[in-house]
């Protein structure tokens, strides 16, 4: 006969596996587990105070998410991606973010203008001392501000999915051949066109950003 307990044992279940599958995400994306690495559930579960049950069902939701994939009895392991994985992840997210710009420059608040001029100042210092540690966070801040003010919530959550599986690749592409420096000329570019409150030259700086990456990437891992 099912119970209250049930429900609550459910629920506890649910809300477990979640923060689990957070957490794993949280290891792949800030790069503590990179590709090709095994997911050694012993570890985990001890590391995270929970069975592996819970841990399994979490691997499983981020193999649905393209995070991680299972090979037959050898494990789970972070997903490696190829070229063309990389490749098509930069396309979507190209027309993504030129959608957010052309949004938000339509919609541009002072308290975003301040943020966006902010950030683009901090990460001058930082490209003109090479500074990639200090440069990285400003520049994710940076897009995720334009993506979060363009106030299409259904575009900033397919963006942000796209953008969890290129971390790594892209943290790499901006060490390439002055990229710092490179690529913050280009956000100065596209603040620009947001102060204008010019939402097609925005669409097109902020889509020609993401392809100007895409080629960084490249040349980083080819």
């Amino acid at each position: 006969m099912h119970s209250d307990h049930d429900d609550l044992s459910i629920i506890r279940t649910v809300s477990l596996t979640s923060a689990l599958e957070r957490q794993l995400e949280r290891l792949i994306v800030e790069g503590e587990l990179g590709p090709g690495d095994r997911l050694n559930e012993i570890q985990l579960a001890t590391r995270f105070g929970t069975s592996r049950g819970p841990l399994r069902e979490a691997t499983r939701s981020l193999e649905a998410k393209g995070f991680v994939e299972v090979i037959r009895n050898r494990g789970v392991f972070v997903r490696q991606l190829s070229i063309s994985d990389a490749i098509e992840i930069y396309d979507v997210r190209t027309a993504l973010f030129a959608l957010a710009g052309k949004l938000l420059a339509e919609r541009m608040s002072t308290g975003i203008e301040h943020m966006l001029v902010e950030l683009v100042e901090k990460m001058e210092i930082a490209s003109r001392d090479a500074d990639l540690d200090a440069y990285y966070p400003l520049n994710l801040k940076f897009h995720d501000t334009i993506v979060g003010g363009a106030g299409n919530e259904l575009m900033a959550q397919e963006y942000l999915r796209y953008v969890k599986k290129m971390h790594l690749f892209r943290q790499k592409s901006l060490i390439q051949g002055g990229g710092l420096e490179v690529s913050n000329e280009e956000h100065k570019e596209m603040l620009e066109a947001l102060l204008a409150r010019d939402p097609i030259r925005a669409r097109d700086t902020h889509w020609q950003h993401v392809e100007n990456a895409k080629q960084r990437m490249l040349s980083a891992v080819t």
